[in-house]
């Protein structure tokens, strides 16, 4: 298991049940997902056509391994075109198993694919690095996440957590894990990009630090956002994970709204990830 760029290795847990391989296999990409499918596929069939061609002549009409092969596709799909058909008993009940293994195969592959299709996704990217740098006075942190849906979500809902090294009393280390307050953490209506700022004051646990602390502390932040697909309407979640490194003292995000007229605004989706400096006007003599 990963979180972030930490690989988790479990040891002496419990084995999985075939729920597991049921779930492994909806988290499989759509590649390997296809290729894991034609790879059991190609195995079953040439498992039965091994069945077949060590009982021939249990199937009328077959000369070779390569014609068990066909017939095997053609019963576990229950086509049936007739050229080939069991000649025996030890045909007709290899056939007979083939078969009912077929129908619950490719109902449960239709099924998997079904799912995988119709289970809602959150088109929604974080920006790559948050930053820390003035906002109306004060002190903040701040990231960007952007919704690449065509329509905007429903009910948005955004968290922070903050994770980092402490020494306690018993003179060692632990990890503690803060919420950070925000700004503000719901939006009725989520269209396009919104910057999430958690004000740093005295109750924050940022106050007062550096990317020193930061570093020392191996502090990591776990932003999440919850909401609602209005198309399907589902309830859909993603999240991303942040390490020290990716947190820039005294930047800012680059601007990246532009008025078009009075009815239309662009937004650089190319922009997303860019920070500049703060730069801090001089004062005159």
């Amino acid at each position: 298991m990963n979180f972030g760029d930490i690989e988790f290795h479990r040891l002496n847990v419990e084995r999985g049940d075939l729920r597991d391989v049921y779930h492994w296999m909806l988290r499989m990409k759509w590649l390997a997902f296809s290729g894991f499918i034609l790879g059991l596929y190609l195995a079953v069939n040439l498992f039965f056509s091994l069945l077949y061609y060590l009982g021939s002549p249990c199937i009328n009409g077959m000369t070779s391994f390569l014609d068990a092969f066909f017939f095997s596709i053609e019963t576990f799909a229950t086509v049936g075109y007739g050229h080939f058909y069991p000649d025996t008993l030890y045909g007709h009940i290899v056939s007979t198993i083939e078969i009912m293994v077929g129908m619950f195969g490719m109902a449960v592959i239709t099924g998997l694919i079904f799912i995988r299709f119709s289970r809602p996704t959150a088109r929604i990217i974080f920006s790559k690095r948050m930053v820390i740098s003035k906002f109306d006075g004060k002190p903040a942190l701040m990231l960007r996440v952007a919704n690449l849906r065509h329509e905007a979500m429903a009910e948005a809902e955004f968290r922070l957590i903050l994770i980092r090294d402490e020494w306690v009393q018993e003179e060692e280390t632990m990890r503690r894990f803060y919420a950070l307050s925000l700004q503000f953490d719901r939006l009725i209506s989520f269209p396009v990009a919104i910057t999430i700022r958690h004000i740093i004051d005295e109750r924050s646990p940022l106050f007062g630090v550096n990317i020193e602390d930061l570093k020392n502390s191996d502090t990591r932040i776990v932003a999440s956002v919850v909401c609602i697909d209005t198309v399907i309407p589902a309830s859909v979640q993603t999240h991303h994970h942040y390490s020290w490194k990716d947190v820039h003292f005294d930047h800012r995000f680059v601007e990246i709204y532009n008025d078009i007229d009075d009815h239309r605004i662009s937004v650089d989706y190319g922009l997303l990830h860019e920070v500049e400096p703060v730069v801090t006007p001089r004062l005159e003599t």
